[in-house]
């Protein structure tokens, strides 16, 4: 092959290129690990409802999520306890529909509406505050829901 000073010479070039190409390949893992971000989803659960105002399903713009709708017929929610997932920093929303007259409590917030029979409750407040909290109907302590507020 050659002399030996030959031989050493391609195999210190061999070795460079072989720590050029890891730490080039090394800074591309970091890259790609570095740059990924959890994407958190609200889960909602929705009906349609004709309020007598023109049915209009249209949004009240392209950042607002749908509002989740918690139905509740004879002091029970429909389809069980409702769990909804929403991040720090954004707005909590939902309704509560309800067959009865009842008092809705959204504990950890500590807030509390009425809602008449066949009427609906709406929240709407920022989510300040991160755990897991009960909503339920204060008169029988039945939960209907359980908002989580992550970070």
């Amino acid at each position: 092959m050659g002399s030996p000073r030959a031989r050493a010479l391609v195999a210190v070039v061999a070795v460079a290129a072989a720590v050029a190409l890891f730490i080039v390949l090394s800074a591309d893992d970091e890259e790609s690990t570095t740059s990924t971000t959890a994407v958190s989803t609200t889960e909602t659960t929705t009906q349609a409802s004709d309020d007598g105002q023109g049915g209009s399903d249209k949004s009240e713009g392209p950042s607002r999520p749908e509002v989740a709708t918690i139905e509740v017929k004879n002091g029970q929610p429909v389809g069980g306890v409702q769990e909804l997932t929403f991040t720090a920093g954004d707005e909590i929303r939902f309704d509560v529909k309800s067959d009865t007259a009842s008092e809705v409590h959204f504990h950890g917030y500590d807030v509390i509406k009425d809602v008449e029979a066949g009427g609906e409750a709406s929240f709407d407040l920022p989510a300040e505050i991160e755990g897991v909290f009960e909503v339920e109907l204060e008169e029988t302590a039945t939960q209907i829901a359980e908002i989580t507020v992550e970070p």
